[in-house]
């Protein structure tokens, strides 16, 4: 079997959602001993707690390339802050993190506006619903919405990141043409790009997680690229495409919501 063809394309990461402006001139970062800024080193070491669950000092010194003594003085201050907890096992997700976190959204009034029918979706499907946005070349999922759910899909309810190239990802990915996937491109994509965008759905049978079939369309606002996507998660023996009509019918009704087209 050869490999898949792929062009040798710069990676260039743009976020495809609208984000905010940048307003006058940034202030000067302040440096740690190493160069790097204190606040870079903080997330730096938030990243890796949240990716290790639970990680030990050196461990998560190693991780983020910092001297011990800077990653223990940092994540000190992260644990006086509520941002960390330290336990038995190491350094954990602080409640601070799980407060502050927990109302994100990308756009004003969105999960409000999908909540209700996120849930009607959930109970005439049977699948699970996602709520996702696209975000530093990760799909991130908002919410889940299961009514009842096949057992081999519930581990799905506690994974919050994803890699891109989930349905959700995808549908979002098509709709910003200057958007590039990380690392080499698949000469695929492009195709798959436009009849994403043509048809305005998208698809992943299997492509990221064994035995979960995903299909996902846009949420847009009053103007511009998609706000979000919304998604429905099934296993293979369920067919995705009898399901587009009532997702893509739900998309709009979201859509309406939040004042789009």
């Amino acid at each position: 079997m050869t490999a898949p063809e792929t062009a040798a394309v710069p990676v260039r990461r743009l976020d495809p959602l609208p984000g905010p402006g940048r307003l006058g001139t940034a202030a000067p970062a302040v440096q740690d001993g190493g160069g790097r800024s204190v606040l870079e080193g903080a997330f730096g070491l938030l990243e890796a707690v949240e990716r290790g669950g639970q990680s030990g000092l050196t461990r998560l010194a190693a991780e983020c390339g910092l001297p011990k003594t800077t990653a223990y003085r940092l994540l000190e201050q992260l644990v006086e802050l509520g941002a960390v907890e330290r336990g038995h096992g190491g350094y954990r997700m602080g409640s601070r993190m799980f407060r502050l976190g927990r109302d994100w959204q990308p756009y004003p009034g969105l999960r409000s506006a999908a909540r209700g029918p996120a849930r009607r979706l959930a109970r005439i499907t049977g699948a699970v619903v996602a709520l996702g946005v696209l975000r530093e070349a990760r799909t991130l999922v908002l919410d889940w919405t299961a009514c009842e759910t096949d057992d081999r899909l519930d581990p799905l309810l506690d994974r919050a990141v994803w890699p891109w190239c989930t349905a959700a990802g995808k549908v979002l990915a098509a709709a910003a043409p200057s958007w590039l996937p990380p690392g080499p491109v698949p000469v695929s994509w492009w195709r798959e790009a436009a009849a994403i965008r043509e048809r305005g759905v998208a698809f992943d049978r299997e492509e990221v997680v064994a035995g979960a079939c995903w299909l996902a369309v846009p949420l847009y606002g009053p103007a511009g690229p998609p706000v979000a996507a919304l998604g429905v998660v099934t296993d293979p023996a369920h067919s995705l495409e009898r399901l587009v009509d009532v997702v893509q019918q739900t998309g709009r009704t979201i859509s309406a919501r939040l004042g789009g087209r």
